[in-house]
């Protein structure tokens, strides 16, 4: 019986065990050419349709062409993209986000989907997102066309709209997937920024506000952070997401029960709460 389990596999055996491992390589390199084709021919379209001048603007730039470790704020919030990419910590993300109502924001995910996209590309010629013209324009767009059909009941602008927002919201499941392959790819990274885990759960995109805004203010804190450590940059203090709201700089990733029972997990005046272990459902 010890012969039967210790004897070499026949030489048919291993053929065939082989030609299925080279098989199943060919096919997910297939897949990621598929990808990364579909990617750059979506970004490529979209940034024709963009005026010369935006173009010129935000065009990628060599690492601290702009931005260096001792930058200011409106520096680092005016930059055109950087390869590798900017840190941009959460307290800054607020800062342009909320006096413009949203609309620096939208400049920020131009800028870090492009800073990614770039990234790839020259790491490893190939791409699993569509850059800032692909992601962004896409819904911009649809937006501006279908706004207007649906106050003018023309059929389809609500489809539109839809449209928009399904796009926008894959990608954000998208980025949360390379922001996670990029905190653990390298081991010297991962132990700069403290991570044994992904920090992020992507499908957590897909929640409804404020759910939704956990995990993108936790993607904003770890990409920020990612490019830090890449940049050779020091730690600096980030009091919104060290102090004030302490789920957003967590080094472990906690599950939504976890999320809803620990309290010290919300605020910066709940540190001290005791966990709601009394409540059955939030149980793991």
């Amino acid at each position: 019986v010890s012969e039967a389990f210790t004897a070499p596999l026949p030489n048919t055996i291993r053929i065939r065990t082989s030609h299925t491992q080279n098989n199943a390589k060919a096919d997910s390199s297939s897949s990621e050419d598929a990808i990364s084709d579909f990617c750059q021919g979506t970004n490529e379209f979209w940034k024709n349709l963009v005026i010369e001048p935006v173009r010129n603007y935000v065009e990628i730039q060599p690492a601290e062409s702009t931005v260096t470790a001792t930058s200011d704020a409106l520096t680092k919030l005016t930059a055109p993209p950087e390869r590798p990419g900017i840190p941009r910590p959460v307290w800054l993300t607020i800062l342009g986000s909320v006096p413009t109502g949203l609309i620096w924001y939208g400049y920020y995910k131009f800028s870090v989907e492009e800073e990614l996209y770039q990234y790839e590309m020259q790491e490893t010629g190939k791409v699993s997102g569509a850059g800032g013209y692909g992601t962004l324009f896409p819904f911009v767009y649809a937006i501006l066309i279908g706004f207007p059909m649906t106050l003018l009941h023309i059929p389809g602008g609500e489809l539109l709209i839809e449209a928009a927002g399904a796009w926008i919201l894959l990608g954000q499941v998208n980025l949360y997937k390379r922001v996670n392959e990029l905190c653990m790819e390298e081991e010297d990274i991962r132990a700069e920024l403290g991570l044994t885990d992904p920090p992020l759960y992507e499908w957590w995109a897909l929640l409804p506000p404020p759910l939704d805004v956990v995990v993108g203010l936790r993607q904003v804190h770890f990409l920020s952070e990612f490019w830090r450590v890449k940049r050779g940059y020091p730690s600096e203090k980030d009091v919104i997401a060290d102090e004030l709201f302490p789920f957003i700089s967590m080094k472990d990733r906690f599950t939504l029960k976890q999320f809803f029972r620990r309290p010290k997990y919300w605020f910066w005046f709940t540190k001290e709460w005791d966990d709601f272990n009394n409540i059955s459902f939030l149980q793991d």
